[in-house]
Order: structure tokens, then C-alpha cells, then sequence
């Protein structure tokens, strides 16, 4: 069986299935296979999104404009 037929039949047995704990646990099944992107991002990567973030949340923004010209 290839996978595409797989996902169709998978697909439709959660549509006719009515129970609601069934469903429940295939949507967190879903989520819990999820990968999170921030556990992608090396360390370096996840530091300087934090400091950006607390620069902003500090006040220390640029407009767009200003950036645009820094560069261009």
C-alpha cells in the first residue's frame, strides 16, 4: 500500500469515527509528532532570538525605513 492511499484511509475512518476520545487522542498523537522549530535552531541561533526579543520588549525598536537603509 502506498502512502498516499494510507493517509486517504486513515483519513477517513477519523471522519466516520464519532468518539470524541478517540479523536482527542489522534489530535494529540499529532501534536506530541509535531517538531517545534525553536529545538532546530542551534544555541547561538536561540540566543539571539531571545535578545532581540528583549531588546524589543525594552523599547529598542528601529522602523522599518531606517532598516531598509542600513541595508540597502
Amino acid at each position: 500500500m502506498d502512502i498516499q492511499t494510507t493517509k486517504l484511509e486513515l483519513l477517513k475512518t477519523i471522519m466516520d469515527n464519532e468518539n470524541a476520545d478517540f479523536i482527542q487522542r489522534v489530535a494529540d498523537f499529532v501534536k506530541k509528532e509535531k517538531i517545534d522549530f525553536w529545538n532546530e535552531l542551534s544555541l547561538s541561533e536561540q540566543k539571539e532570538i531571545k535578545q532581540g526579543i528583549n531588546e524589543l520588549d525594552n523599547g529598542k525598536r528601529v522602523s522599518y525605513e531606517s532598516f531598509l537603509k542600513k541595508i540597502s
